[in-house]
């Protein structure tokens, strides 16, 4: 690709995804391009007289094809890849209806658009090669991605009834994600909150769990920052500070509503931190204490001292 007068290449995906980071961006290194990536309906803007190459993942909009068709004239290279059989029906046997009308919808009906719009074919096997022969097909070897930059862990494990926290908590880590991009989000819940939070690229939404399966996922440790926010309401007035005890086991420090049950076992700056409930604020403290290593292991060691007292003075109860 090198050889042709191109200014920038286009990858166009439904979202990040194994399909680019193995197959396509790879092969795309070696142009030594530009390459910019596009969401299924985000569209560039081009400069006049600029050529450039059109790389569809799997999936292909109709704002796309739209695009593709006004600019003709400054698309010098179309071309479609796939890592499975996206255009036979019958491959799609067994798969679930809403994923199989998905296929269908996206991918099996641009066939004949980019066979009519002479777009190169990239597959993933050489079995795909060989039923696609006709269309001259090339084939791209799996690489291994570039590894990713190890990431911190900030977590909230509040439990359904935590549905105001979980829903104040989404900007706040909007804002951190913002501002630091070595940090992701652990938090649990169903189908609601992964929709909540559908778009922040780092956020890892965990089933709901039993007692015992969540006690053993604590006790891997390896998170770093844990979230306990307390609104008001009657219901939180009658809560505990054991999300003290889950995010010191976790391995982390934590960060606490000040004015709330917390206080009682937090002392700020010392085992933990106590916090107004104001997003710009938690967010900025995140942050902050992303960027402090040395300060988070002093608290969450003083949180391990912490934890251990209050079982000593239950016991001497």
């Amino acid at each position: 690709m090198a050889a042709l007068k191109l200014s920038r290449i286009f990858v166009v995906e439904e979202r990040s995804n194994p399909s680019t980071d193995f197959f396509v961006a790879p092969e795309l290194k070696q142009s030594e391009l530009d390459v910019e990536h596009f969401g299924l309906n985000q569209l560039p803007q081009l400069v006049a007289g600029e050529q450039v190459a059109v790389v569809f993942v799997r999936y292909i909009s109709k704002l796309w094809q739209r695009w593709i068709r006004l600019h003709a004239n400054q698309v010098q290279r179309l071309i479609y890849f796939m890592d499975d059989d996206l255009f036979d029906l019958s491959a799609f046997n067994g798969l679930p209806w809403r994923y199989r009308y998905k296929l269908a919808r996206m991918a099996y009906t641009r066939k004949k658009w980019l066979q009519q719009s002479q777009a190169e074919l990239w597959v993933s096997t050489p079995y795909l090669q060989q039923k696609y022969l006709a269309w001259r097909p090339r084939l791209v070897q799996a690489c291994l991605p570039p590894a990713t930059t190890q990431q911190l862990t900030l977590f909230y494990h509040g439990s359904a009834s935590h549905r105001h926290e979980i829903d104040w908590l989404r900007p706040v880590v909007e804002e951190v994600f913002r501002a630091e991009a070595g940090v992701s989000f652990e938090i649990i819940g169903g189908a609601e909150v992964n929709v909540m939070y559908r778009g922040l690229a780092r956020v890892h939404v965990l089933h709901p769990m039993s007692w015992p399966a969540y006690q053993a996922l604590l006790s891997r440790g390896q998170r770093d920052i844990g979230l306990a926010p307390l609104l008001g309401g009657r219901f939180n007035q009658a809560r505990s500070y054991t999300k003290f005890f889950d995010i010191t086991r976790a391995g982390a420090v934590g960060i606490y509503s000040e004015g709330s049950i917390y206080s009682e076992v937090v002392s700020h700056g010392e085992n933990g931190l106590l916090l107004p409930n104001l997003p710009q604020v938690w967010a900025d403290t995140v942050v902050d204490l992303v960027r402090k290593p040395d300060y988070r292991q002093q608290l969450h060691q003083q949180a391990v001292r912490s934890s251990s007292q209050l079982e000593r003075v239950v016991w001497d109860e």
